[in-house]
């Protein structure tokens, strides 16, 4: 890969985070990683309390990369028909009735799926193919979506009246779950500041779809040398409490370990992470920064780590060793 391409991989996206941050007060390590997810061709489930700007991050996002969004307020009475449209019976021009598909919100670049734990287990399955295939089916006929596609969904940690836990598969079809922190005194005084004086500051188209697709192609095409790709599937293997190898924290506290997902979540997104650094080739420190986004909602404790208070993050630590 030639040098220049990498300097500019790397200069836009600094653009890109720079444009966002600017609205975006704090959380840099949010926006990288979700812009991270992004250009690995990605969804994201982005968890944190109510106010912290999960629903503006998504809105940014999408006019900086100018990439069309449509917003889900997911309910306990949304259907699926509500997500992914429906047949409904038209009159044709010569008299005649026929059906037609008629596309709902997910046909769009960008899906925010806001507080996607509030529907029913019927609406979320919904999104299993989206996620996964970036495809519709209705009846007898399936129908591409726009790309780039991306969902993009924010649940709330702490309710639990009225909610859904998202099924296994359906979190592992999310390449990272990445946690919305509270903002510093001096942050949060700044965000106060702004949004009661004047007007707020708007974002400004920095990348579109084209140039995103072609970063995410980039990406792809960086190099990962055997020691490295080695030791991401150590990573991964050690997060199964049957593994021989497996860490004494993962055998006592562990119920189920990362899936293969997880190793095509850590690698892609080290190579972002790569090209970010300016570097042609993945290295270990690029595993080491994302690999608690892409398995921390792949590995699920037992009741002893849920009774002793322990963490995925806490585990994922001692893979990492």
């Amino acid at each position: 890969m030639e040098e220049e391409i990498i300097r500019q991989f790397g200069t836009e996206f600094q653009n890109i985070e720079e444009e966002i941050g600017s609205v975006i007060i704090g959380q840099k390590d949010l926006i990288r990683g979700v812009l991270t997810a992004m250009i690995a061709g990605g969804n994201v489930l982005l968890e944190g309390l109510p106010g912290l700007g999960k629903t503006q991050l998504v809105k940014t996002i999408g006019k900086v990369l100018e990439l069309e969004f449509s917003r889900i307020q997911f309910t306990p009475d949304l259907m699926p028909a509500d997500v992914t449209g429906t047949s409904v019976m038209t009159k044709n021009v010569d008299g005649g009735l026929g059906m037609e598909f008629r596309k709902g919100p997910i046909f769009s670049n960008i899906v925010l799926a806001d507080e996607i734990n509030r529907a029913t287990p019927k609406t979320q399955s919904a999104l299993l193919e989206a996620m996964q295939e970036h495809t519709v089916t209705s009846g007898n006929e399936t129908y591409p979506l726009p790309e780039p596609f991306f969902v993009l969904a924010t649940q709330n940690p702490l309710e639990s009246e009225g909610t859904y836990p998202l099924p296994e598969a359906q979190m592992d079809r999310f390449l990272f779950k990445l946690n919305v922190t509270f903002p510093s005194k001096s942050e949060l005084l700044q965000i106060v500041t702004s949004t009661t004086t004047g007007e707020p500051k708007e974002a400004k188209k920095i990348c579109g779809q084209d140039k995103l697709l072609q970063m995410r192609q980039v990406a792809r095409e960086v190099p990962v040398a055997t020691p490295v790709a080695e030791y991401i599937m150590d990573v991964v293997l050690k997060s199964h409490p049957d593994y021989a190898e497996a860490p004494d924290l993962v055998k006592k506290y562990v119920r189920f370990g990362a899936s293969p997902r997880g190793a095509q979540a850590i690698m892609m997104t080290a190579k972002v992470y790569a090209l970010m650094a300016g570097r042609y080739n993945v290295a270990y420190e690029d595993v080491k920064a994302v690999a608690k986004g892409a398995l921390r909602h792949r590995i699920f404790l037992n009741f002893e780590g849920l009774a002793d208070g322990v963490t995925v993050d806490e585990i994922i630590e001692a893979l990492l060793v």
